[in-house]
């Protein structure tokens, strides 16, 4: 029997998102900006990450990779959630406390779900950057460093053989790990790798940083436009 006419109402819409802490006072998301439908270029300046109360002391950074009108819906309810939150209770919400809530807003979706693969990054409640990573049923784990998207297999690879190079230096110069410069390189490095490799991954490159010291601060590099 056929399948043609099965209902099926997602679509992937390409590119990549990664989330990076080091267990120092900041937290890193960063993503392309090509957005795709199978050969198609749709845009060359989709966003693929938000900040939440950014004008609290409390930033919270969302990225969403997958469907990206899913993505754009997630982000406008967990936006209204936090209001509600800083309303209600009269401080913003926690890093630890957005991840539940995404966990919960996936989770009530879960028979019809979002279309993502979602993460969520800030400074824990004694200053150290967090990233949380979810799939599309809700389920959350916080991690060091994170990919999501078509490309992420490519990504990861790309990441774990630079961030295994990057901790033998710190250990032979003793070093604490990677601090922020040496992030957003690194970001920089897989990003540029993973464009020449997949053609859903291209464009921009956006970097956002959540911090102890400067709150949110934002970078846009170029990418391979082809």
């Amino acid at each position: 029997m056929s399948n043609t006419n099965k209902f099926y109402p997602y679509t992937t819409n390409g590119g990549l998102t990664l989330g990076l802490t080091t267990g120092q006072p900041f937290a890193l998301l960063a993503a392309d900006t090509r957005s795709t439908t199978d050969y198609s270029i749709n845009t060359r300046t989709d966003r693929k990450i938000f900040t939440l109360q950014p004008d609290t002391a409390s930033p919270i950074l969302l990225s969403v990779i997958g469907f990206a009108a899913d993505g754009h819906a997630l982000h406008d309810r967990l936006a209204i959630q936090t209001e509600m939150y800083r309303y209600r209770h009269g401080r913003p919400m926690s890093v630890a406390a957005c991840a539940q809530r995404v966990a919960t807003l996936l989770y009530e979706k879960r028979f019809f779900p979002y279309h993502l693969q979602t993460m969520v990054a800030g400074l824990d409640d004694v200053g150290v950057g967090a990233v949380y990573c979810f799939d599309p049923a809700g389920s959350c784990e916080r991690t060091e460093s994170c990919v999501g998207g078509g490309a992420g297999s490519v990504a990861g690879a790309v990441l774990d053989a630079l961030l295994s190079s990057s901790s033998s230096s710190a250990s032979l110069g003793g070093g604490g790990g990677l601090d922020r410069d040496r992030a957003e390189g690194l970001v920089l490095d897989v990003f540029r790798s993973v464009a020449e490799r997949c053609i859903e991954v291209g464009d921009y490159l956006q970097v956002v940083v959540v911090s102890r010291d400067g709150g949110v601060e934002e970078r846009v590099f170029g990418l391979r436009k082809d």
